[in-house]
């Protein structure tokens, strides 16, 4: 599993990547991917832990422009953070949640 671990990493920075040049539409893609191939891992830290980012990724990028989506991407990556007890997910489900008067 850890080269699956891997690539859903890759898929990840590539969309944070793609998101901090302003490519919206290619970052949602590279997300979809990382999601689509977690989901078909069995549970277990790592996979939940790639799951929360991932999540958190997709509400920021589409926070502005989708919220409907965005939302549901909030909280599930809010879950996972919960679940995994991630320190960098939860800080970035808090950073996500500040101004939102929710508190993880």
């Amino acid at each position: 599993m850890r080269p699956a671990f891997l690539t859903a990493a890759r898929l990840l920075q590539r969309g944070r990547e793609s998101a901090i040049e302003g490519n919206d539409q290619e970052a949602v893609r590279e997300y979809n991917q990382a999601l689509q191939l977690l989901r078909s891992l069995p549970p277990e830290r790592t996979r939940d832990v790639l799951l929360a980012h991932t999540h958190l990724a997709y509400y920021q990028t589409l926070a502005l422009d989708n919220r409907g989506v965005a939302q549901e991407h909030l909280h599930l990556g809010i879950s996972y953070a919960r679940s995994t007890r991630d320190p960098l997910a939860r800080a970035i489900a808090e950073e996500c949640l500040s101004g939102l008067d929710i508190a993880l």
